[in-house]
Order: C-alpha cells, then structure tokens, then sequence
C-alpha cells in the first residue's frame, strides 16, 4: 500500500526530480488553479452579472467544505486567515474579571497570539478587563489548568509541531465541565482526515495545506446549536445585514447577518475562494478516510525507518495520535532543511525541528528518499 501516490501526479503542476514532503507548510499547486484563475478574472470583468457569479461560486464552497465537515452550509464562512478568525471570537466576548483562556504552551502562534497580547498590554492598564492566560507546559493534562473562570479553551487537532493529534471529544467534555467555548483549529487536519467540526463551539482551517488552496481564505465555523446568540463585537459592510436600502447609520439599528459569512467584515477573498473550490473538488474524488489511510502509511513507514537507525521522533507512533506528519527535534534543523533542499527533498525547519509531511502525491518512493539522505545530515550536527 502506498507503493504509488494516490493522486495522478499530472494534475499537479510540474516538480520533475523533487521529494515535496512539507504539505504542512504549503502544498503543491494544481494545474486546475490555473483554470479557476482564468473563470474569476472572466467573471471579473463581467459587471453585475460577474459579481453574482462570484457570489455563487462562494456558495458553492461553502456547500463543499459544509458537507466535508459535516454541518450545515449557514455555519460555514470564510476569514482571511485564522489568526483574524480567532481574533474576532477574542474582540466579542465581554470578559468579566478574572475569567481564564486555556491553550498548550506550544500551541501555534495563531491560535494563542489574539488572546496573549491582548492579555500583556492590558496588565498595566484597568480599563479593560481581558483574560489570564493560562498554559499548559511539560506534557501535563489540560485538566490540571482548567477552573470555574476558563471561558475558553482553544486547542489544534493535530500539532504543526510535532503532527500530534488529540482528543477532541475530552476537550470537548472538560469545555462542558466548566461552560467554556471550545475553538478548534483544524489547519493541519483539513484535506487529508475526517473532519466533524460539530464538536467544536469555533472552528477555523487554514486552506493553504491539505485542501490544497492558497493563503487569503480562511474557512470559519460558527456552531450555532451550541452558541446560537453569539455575534461578532465589529463588523464591516459585507458582514452587515443591511438589506439593499441606502442605511440611515444615525437612525437604523445596526445588525449584523447572521451566518458564518459574519466573519467577513469586507470582501470575501474571491480569488482564493475559486483556487479553493478546485482544491476540495479534487480532493472529493476520494473518501477522504482513504487519503488519510495513504498518508499514515507513510508516516507510519517513516517513523519505524528512523527508530531503526536510532533517531527519535516526537511524533506519536500510533496513527490514532498523529496526523501527516513526522516530526524530529534536531540540532542544525535549519542547515539540514537547507541541505535537503539542495538534495532535492523539500521539508520544513523552524522551531529546532525538521518535519516531514505527506499527501496523496507521495509514496514510499518519498520515504526511501528521506531516508537515504536524512541519517547522514542528522548525524552530521547531532
């Protein structure tokens, strides 16, 4: 199994000769992105009638991902990015003193920036009341910080450090426990794993990685069974529910839509939006259950090459624990990503770590590369 890449390799465009294994930092683009870029610049340039279009071209996105994550297409919206999406759920709440946000220590900055700064810059100030943030550090339960004042805990589903995957039903339990909102951050799971978003109060994907998208878009969810009163604290002339009269902003009530759509307070990111349709449409001519068997056999095939030759992973051996990735705590990450490239193998560094990923344009052909190049440089500065 996995002996061959699952996707055709024609409908991506060209890297003849090179082992792209770093899906977790950006994927390889399609051939029918070039496509979806010729329709939005036809319906660009076609007035009215173009706008319209577009509009449902946005709709047909969010019917896909909606179906993909299993809720309903009103739930689904889309951000520029998941670090606004996580700061418009920061800008909304009314914090009350002493009221705590709970996340990992080594949780991506997307998630954990909204909510730390706002928390620093307010120290020195009482104007405004703004969260304890409260970390998880050294490996110890999310249980062991979580009181009767969490308000929120967010969490990833799978690490972009180390491609560790949690438990969302026990965050979903301890959130419960204590009345918190739940916000899940599915970036590093969205294409490749069965997605049920439901779980979450919040929920945001970055589109650039597995679903095979670009940067600019965003996907947003907005659990509305669980937080049926929520509304955004700002908003802009997309996010409005204004209706087609000219608004009377000294005189008419201000409402804002009430749709996932609410979190794009301007223009929806088209271009990208069109990129994105042709990612999911080509992703759903698999199960996505069986993208993520392809993928695991090869982090599971990697993971047991590397324990062989001594080099330890952080990453969970069982397929039940991580996502697509492997990643290996290093000394000289930077200079042996670097060293790879030149090899012809594309990973990623950062974070004193390199970290392979995979999609279903690899194969064991991928790994045997890895591995007759990798050892070698990890003996090299370790």
């Amino acid at each position: 199994m996995a002996d061959q890449p699952l996707f055709d390799l024609s409908s991506f465009h060209p890297a003849p000769g090179i082992t792209h294994v770093c899906t977790a930092g950006d994927s390889l683009p399609l051939r029918a992105h070039s496509d979806a870029l010729s329709r939005y610049m036809t319906d660009k340039a076609g007035g009215h009638k173009g706008y319209e279009d577009q509009g449902k071209l946005l709709d047909k996105a969010r019917t896909l991902i909606a179906s993909s994550w299993k809720v309903s297409s009103k739930e689904i919206g889309f951000t520029s990015s998941v670090a606004e999406g996580v700061s418009m759920i920061l800008e909304s709440l009314d914090w009350a003193e002493g009221d705590n946000v709970c996340i990992d220590a080594d949780e991506y900055p997307s998630l954990v920036a909204p909510f730390a700064l706002k928390s620093q810059r307010s120290q020195d100030s009482s104007s405004h009341r703004t969260p304890e943030m409260r970390y998880c550090t050294g490996g110890e339960s999310m249980n062991t910080i979580v009181n009767n004042k969490t308000r929120l805990i967010a969490v990833s589903y799978v690490s972009y450090l180390n491609g560790a995957r949690v438990d969302l039903s026990f965050y979903r339990a301890l959130a419960d426990s204590v009345g918190a909102i739940l916000l899940v951050d599915f970036t590093q799971a969205a294409g490749y794993s069965p997605i049920h978003a439901s779980v979450a109060d919040f929920a945001f994907s970055a589109c650039y990685k597995w679903l095979l998208g670009t940067t600019g878009t965003a996907i947003a969810f907005w659990n509305q069974q669980r937080q049926p009163n929520w509304t955004p604290g700002t908003a802009g002339w997309y996010s409005l529910s204004m209706g087609v009269a000219r608004p009377r902003w000294e005189t008419d009530r201000i409402d804002v839509r009430d749709d996932a759509m609410c979190f794009s307070r301007g223009s929806p990111a088209y271009l990208s939006t069109y990129i994105l349709v042709a990612g999911v449409e080509y992703l759903d001519q698999w199960a996505t259950s069986d993208i993520e068997v392809h993928v695991q056999t090869l982090t599971t095939k990697l993971l047991k090459e590397l324990e062989r030759v001594g080099i330890h992973s952080t990453t969970p051996r069982s397929v039940e624990r991580h996502g697509a990735s492997v990643a290996v705590d290093c000394a000289g990450a930077s200079e042996i990503v670097d060293e790879l490239h030149n090899s012809g193998i594309y990973a990623s560094n950062g974070k004193g770590r390199v970290r392979f990923s995979f999609h279903g344009y690899n194969s064991v052909k991928d790994v045997e590369r890895i591995m007759q190049v990798f050892p070698g440089l990890w003996k090299k500065w370790n």
